[in-house]
């Protein structure tokens, strides 16, 4: 059962912290769980696991598609690893090796892909990756996840150090608000209603959930009725949820941190495709760009992806209907 926080500036909870002291935690119980990096472990704070589990801590070094055939491997042994570097690392540079050695061979790899999208930040575009969810909703049985916060983001690595397969998680790891309440837990496969509406509804998930949720509000304000749906599982999808939430509605949006080809509004927009109701989609994340250079909140406005931005767009929408 989830809840989300009560007031308007919830704390910031630093993602990566979270995700290692939570691997931690297990660790102490579990000695079968593995973590690796590729040179990163004080960025992505593994190096909190490198401190108080070192037998269970392996560094890989710059070579990240050794890292993910070492995991297979682990995996065929019966250990269960964790993988991070910077997403676009663990993503396209090492698609081939998670294809053979993790899903088609049937081996678990839990991988982290930590500053997806706009959080790459100043690191530019050689560090940006807006294609890693259609990377890997293309691979057979994988999953996919987009977690808003450390309470989503500890739940999730709890729950996957107990499931089979590959999966993949694109995180922030630094601070992000914190929208649900601690102790909250989830369902994989399943989204979740934040708030109801009755004209439009907003598709979203990972950092960008606070902005849906705050163009909620404003539009809210205005006398418009919009829905916020958090799908943080990306892949498998929530597909009778969608169906539901877009029944009646004037307009649908899908609002990401990715490319609008291949990512959540592609997934959307396949199942809508298949209903009956013939309702307008409007997908808004990054529109056939590479990466920049620049603070996250400039990268945001550059590429479109503030509150303001999609209280405009929805406005817009609902107008032309």
């Amino acid at each position: 059962m989830w809840k989300m926080i009560s007031g308007q500036s919830p704390a910031e909870g630093e993602m990566g912290a979270a995700f290692a002291n939570e691997l931690v935690k297990i660790m102490n119980t579990n000695r079968r769980i593995v973590a690796m990096d590729a040179d990163l472990a004080d960025a992505s704070r593994f190096s909190i696991i490198k401190k108080k589990v070192p037998g269970q801590f392996i560094e890989m070094g710059i070579a990240e598609a050794n890292m993910i055939g070492v995991a297979a491997g682990m995996s065929i042994r019966g250990f269960i690893p964790f993988v991070h570097s910077f997403a676009p690392f663990v993503t396209r540079r090492v698609m081939d090796q998670v294809f053979m050695a993790g899903a088609y061979s049937h081996n678990t790899v839990n991988i982290y892909g930590s500053d997806p999208g706009v959080c790459a930040a100043a690191n530019g575009g050689t560090h940006s990756s807006y294609e890693d969810v259609a990377l890997f909703r293309s691979i057979p049985e994988a999953m996919i996840f987009d977690p808003a916060d450390t309470v989503q983001l500890e739940w999730l690595v709890d729950r996957l150090a107990e499931m089979k397969g590959v999966h993949y998680i694109r995180a922030n790891r630094k601070g992000v608000p914190q929208i649900y309440e601690t102790g909250s837990t989830f369902e994989i496969g399943k989204g979740n209603i934040l708030v109801n509406g009755t004209e439009a509804v907003i598709f979203t998930a990972g950092i960008l959930l606070r902005d849906a949720l705050d163009a909620a509000k404003m539009l809210g304000e205005k006398g418009i009725s919009v829905a916020v749906v958090d799908l943080f599982t990306i892949k498998p999808l929530d597909v009778p949820l969608v169906r539901n939430c877009v029944e009646g509605k004037k307009l649908a949006v899908t609002f990401e941190n990715h490319s609008i080809y291949g990512g959540l509004g592609s997934a959307v927009a396949e199942v809508m495709a298949e209903c009956a109701q013939a309702v307008p989609l409007r997908r808004i994340g990054v529109q056939d760009r590479f990466g920049q250079v620049g603070p996250v909140e400039y990268l945001k406005e550059t590429f479109g992806l503030t509150a303001k931005h999609l209280e405009r767009e929805i406005e817009q929408a609902l107008r032309q209907r």
